[in-house]
């Protein structure tokens, strides 16, 4: 079927009272830029919803694009007729003669007269419209509770829209509505699904990468870059800072606490993070942690990490268990690049036995005995690479003795 446009709804922000225009046009604004690629389309937006006139465009591969938008909880694909009862009929039947049933299915017909001076009321056009479409598909029975088919139909001056088929959208909050954060993108499942659903909450997300090399392979720091293209997809563009962190885990190491190696080392990457986010303007700090999951992350772990960074640490997965978060990375499409086997600085020297009750007390101690830590911290912040990542566009690294298009840098 050829369909005349997409009818795009709104969630959560229709409950925002004096703030809900802004969450409006923050969607409306995601929507104009991912429909660039087609020129042909028009955008028109009412109280609570968002039009997508598509003049000619295929619906499919437009609908594939914005139901990532967040903000957005749902799409459908819209046929429009003439508000005439005569031509909503022949439209009727037209559209439920398209989807090519082949079996005994239920159906109803879901009018409402939006145009109050329209001559049919809701109930009657219900019966109006009914029948002629029984008796042109015979293989159709009415069910007004359960249908296989509901036929929605909506009666607008500007014309009516027939729909039935309703797409689930990202929903939540439109991009960058609740400010900033510093994501800690490992590569691996966990951490990219973190930034998704941080982005889904409003938040604007800059990543923020740890490589050890040459412990660890420049692979593993395409790996990321990838994984950050992906969550470009979901925002239209991404900062990835590549932090050099070879140094300090030298050092950590050689301080011979290998019990405690995870914890000296996450609560180093929590102190460049917190800088990078003041450089930023970002006021919180985002991670993939799993309650429980590994070491790292038992409660008793989570606080004397927490406690090196005056940032609020944002934690979305902390109560979601392994088969939820996989089952969220398929569907965003970061799982087949997380499982890659390329390692990170996470899996250097982890200690065969993990410390999962630190003390911070003791912890604060050996930080204090390895007085060339804080220099360190502080270079890495200052070699740290910056790129911008678009979705589809090729990156040229810094490193790669490349020339770089100016708009890639900041």
């Amino acid at each position: 079927m050829q369909y005349d446009m997409l009818l795009l709804r709104f969630g959560e922000i229709t409950v925002k009272g004096r703030n809900r225009s802004r969450f409006e046009k923050a969607a409306l604004a995601h929507v104009q830029d991912l429909l660039q690629i087609y020129p042909a389309t028009e955008i028109k937006k009412e109280y609570g919803r968002i039009y997508v006139v598509l003049n000619g465009e295929p619906a499919a591969p437009i609908i594939e694009v914005l139901k990532n938008v967040f903000g957005v909880t749902s799409i459908s694909p819209v046929k429009v007729a003439a508000p005439e009862i005569d031509e909503i009929i022949t439209q009727a039947i037209s559209f439920i003669e398209s989807m090519n049933i082949v079996r005994e299915t239920t159906f109803k017909v879901n009018a409402r007269r939006v145009w109050k001076k329209f001559p049919v009321s809701s109930q009657e056009m219900n019966q109006i419209i009914s029948s002629p479409i029984l008796k042109s598909c015979s293989y159709l029975k009415v069910d007004v509770r359960h249908p296989e088919i509901e036929l929605r139909i909506e009666v607008r001056e500007q014309g009516a829209y027939l729909f039935s088929e309703v797409v689930p959208a990202a929903g939540g909050f439109p991009r960058g509505t609740n400010g900033k954060a510093m994501l800690l993108l490992s590569g691996g499942i966990d951490s990219p699904v973190a930034g998704w659903a941080a982005m889904r909450r409003g938040l604007e997300i800059e990543c923020v990468h740890f490589h050890s090399y040459p412990y660890t392979s420049k692979k593993a720091e395409e790996k990321v870059i990838d994984l950050a293209q992906v969550l470009s997809g979901f925002y239209g563009k991404i900062k990835l800072h590549l932090v050099p962190f070879t140094e300090i885990q030298t050092t950590l190491a050689g301080g011979n606490h290998e019990n405690v190696m995870i914890t000296l080392m996450r609560r180093a990457m929590l102190r460049i993070a917190t800088n990078l986010a003041e450089r930023n303007g970002a006021l919180a700090l985002v991670t993939g942690d799993s309650l429980g999951q590994v070491a790292s992350q038992t409660l008793a772990s989570m606080n004397v990490i927490g406690k090196v960074t005056s940032l609020p640490i944002l934690r979305p997965l902390v109560t979601t268990d392994k088969e939820e978060i996989i089952g969220l990375a398929q569907q965003i499409g970061t799982y087949e690049l997380s499982i890659l086997p390329y390692e990170d600085c996470c899996t250097l020297f982890v200690p065969k036995s993990p410390s999962t009750n630190p003390n911070l007390h003791i912890i604060e101690k050996i930080e204090a005995s390895l007085p060339q830590l804080d220099e360190q911290i502080k270079e890495a912040v200052s070699k740290t690479e910056t790129i911008l990542i678009k979705p589809g566009e090729t990156v040229i690294r810094r490193s790669q003795g490349e020339p770089v298009a100016q708009d890639k840098w900041f």
